[in-house]
C-alpha cells in the first residue's frame, strides 16, 4: 500500500477497516459509560491526596469563578446541571458529594483516560478548587445516578 498527499492508495483486494473499527469503537464507548460509573477512580487516589482541604470550599466567589469554569469545560461531558447524560456520570450523585475534595482534585489533575476522563493538569490548581468548591455547593440530586443490572441480574444504582 502506498500514500500520496492527498488520499490512500490501497493494494488490490484489501479491505476497508474503517466500519469495523468504528463499531468496535462505539461497543468500547457503550462499556466505558456502565463502567465509568462504579467509582474505581477513588482506590486509584493516593492518601495524601484524601485529605487534602479545598482552600476554597463554602467561598461564594470561588463558587462563582467555578461554576463559569465548569460550565466551559466540564457542562459539555456532565451537563449543565452536573447531573450527566447516558453517557457521562453525574456530578450530584452520593459518591461524588461525598468524596473528599482532595479525591475530586486527584482525578481532576489527573484523569482517568480508561474511562474517558481526561486530565485537567493544565488548568491552575486554584481554578480546580473552585471547580470542586462549585460541584459540592450542587449538593446530592434524586435524579443523580442510572439503574442498570449487575453481572449477578440485581438492579443497582451506580454513580462515578
Amino acid at each position: 500500500m502506498t500514500r500520496s498527499a492527498d488520499r490512500e492508495v490501497r493494494a488490490p483486494g484489501s479491505k476497508d477497516r474503517a466500519p469495523v473499527l468504528r463499531l468496535f469503537l462505539a461497543g468500547a464507548a457503550l462499556v466505558w459509560c456502565i463502567a465509568a460509573a462504579d467509582g474505581s477512580w477513588l482506590m486509584h487516589v493516593p492518601d495524601s491526596y484524601r485529605s487534602k482541604p479545598n482552600p476554597y470550599s463554602g467561598r461564594a466567589d470561588a463558587i462563582a469563578a467555578g461554576s463559569r469554569v465548569f460550565a466551559d469545560h466540564c457542562s459539555k461531558c456532565h451537563g449543565p446541571d452536573a447531573l450527566g447524560n447516558k453517557d457521562h456520570p453525574s456530578l450530584r450523585s452520593e459518591r461524588v458529594q461525598n468524596a473528599t475534595d482532595g479525591e475530586i482534585s486527584w482525578l481532576l489533575k489527573n484523569g482517568n483516560l480508561a474511562k474517558g476522563m481526561p486530565s485537567w493538569s493544565s488548568i491552575a490548581e486554584p481554578t480546580r478548587w473552585q471547580i470542586i468548591a462549585y460541584v459540592k455547593s450542587l449538593g446530592v440530586s434524586a435524579a443523580a445516578g442510572t439503574a442498570i443490572e449487575s453481572n449477578d441480574g440485581n438492579k443497582e444504582k451506580t454513580q462515578p
